[in-house]
């Protein structure tokens, strides 16, 4: 669908990378640009795989690697032949980082008329935010994010994965597309700026509604849905945990009889939905006994044929492994190049005809040579000049 779109990813860690990522699988050809030493989440621990740690391997599938020092003159006019070549490029530097290096949207701009910008920042643009540290953690806290995750009454709790930095990767993304689509129609480049506050605090949407309406807080439920009942998540007999939602009159319905219990539903404090959501706790009550009569996994079998919307609460072992997950090709088996070793990866949630595999995350610089030769012309005798005097590897 990108095919011919080239990108250069000069992000590091893990929202920018995402949103490269996934450029990558729809079709773009994404070049990460990297500093000499490396994206430094190449060096996170505690996993690696022939030296590079499972967070690098997690975001960098599909991309080339080039190695190149922006500090030095000499680098910045490696990267303009590269942009005068590239159709957008991304990056996740503190605010006042790319005019510094000269990579800003103007600059580019100078260099290519069409070039698309795409940037990822913490916060704000203009101080006191510009250089506060935006770590994953300190975005969902102001996001309003924590306190909506958790059980009621307990402590604020974070999203089991970086839920700041990847939905920047997917906003980051989402506007780098926008902006290649207006650059195509108009012939002129544009810039996109993605703060991951923005994008938390957009996230609320409901959430966010609801309080401009009613002026009324949203807090923390656990697994139960404020506005739905019942949907949450109950123990069964086994011990193990079961997501219930049977939304709307005709679920509710179906799931009363497919529980045993049509009782429920002529019940006149849960005949309707808001009876239901009034009496949440009586109607809990009712439900966390009925779970306890079978096994999760026997009831998950079962409301599933009734077509009921459950399932069982898998981890992340149970999650990758269900047949599902299989179907929808979404594990991949790559080798590693130089070892020959097999190692397995998320495969691509788009589906569209004629997608590819992505392939094995590059190694550092690993196509420095091939792509500065094919792309902009450069010699051998200029590649051996630029290796000794430190601007590329």
């Amino acid at each position: 669908m990108l095919e011919g779109i080239r990108i250069l990813d000069l992000s590091w860690v893990l929202g920018g990378p995402f949103g490269g990522q996934l450029l990558a699988q729809l079709g773009a050809e994404v070049i990460k640009v990297e500093p000499l030493e490396g994206d430094m989440s190449r060096n996170i621990p505690p996993h690696f795989f022939h030296d590079d740690s499972s967070f690098f391997l997690s975001v960098n599938r599909g991309k080339q690697s080039i190695a190149l020092n922006l500090k030095k003159q000499d680098g910045l006019a490696v990267l303009h032949d590269l942009v005068r070549k590239s159709h957008a490029v991304i990056y996740g530097f503190a605010p006042d980082v790319p005019k510094k290096l000269g990579i800003d949207f103007e600059s580019l701009k100078s260099i290519n008329k069409e070039i698309v910008v795409g940037q990822l920042i913490g916060f704000h643009d203009q101080p006191p935010y510009a250089n506060a540290p935006a770590f994953d953690l300190i975005v969902q806290a102001m996001g309003g994010f924590m306190s909506i995750t958790g059980e009621e009454g307990g402590e604020p709790v974070r999203s089991g994965y970086q839920i700041a930095d990847l939905a920047g990767g997917l906003y980051l993304a989402l506007g780098t597309l926008a902006g290649l689509l207006s650059a195509f129609r108009t012939g002129e480049g544009k810039s996109i700026q993605v703060s991951l506050l923005d994008c938390q605090l957009a996230l609320l949407t409901w959430q966010a509604q609801n309080y401009f309406l009613s002026k009324e807080v949203p807090a923390a439920h656990g697994s139960r849905h404020p506005m739905i009942a019942p949907s949450e998540t109950f123990r069964c007999k086994d011990g193990k945990p079961l997501a219930i939602s049977p939304t709307g009159e005709m679920f509710w319905s179906r799931f009363c009889t497919a529980i045993g219990r049509d009782d429920l539903r002529d019940d006149p404090s849960f005949a309707k939905a808001a009876d239901r959501i009034k009496n949440v706790e009586e109607l809990s009550r009712v439900l966390a006994q009925e779970f306890q009569k079978k096994e999760r996994d026997a009831w998950a079998a079962e409301l599933f044929e009734a077509r009921i919307p459950a399932a069982p609460v898998l981890n992340v072992e149970e999650a990758l492994g269900q047949p599902l997950a299989l179907l929808r090709s979404m594990v991949e088996t790559l080798t590693h190049e130089a070892s020959g070793q097999p190692m397995d990866f998320m495969g691509n949630p788009f589906k569209y005809s004629q997608s590819r595999c992505l392939g094995y995350p590059p190694k550092l610089g690993g196509d420095t040579d091939a792509i500065l030769k094919d792309l902009c012309g450069y010699s051998e005798e200029r590649l051996l000049q630029l290796k000794r005097d430190e601007i590329i590897f």
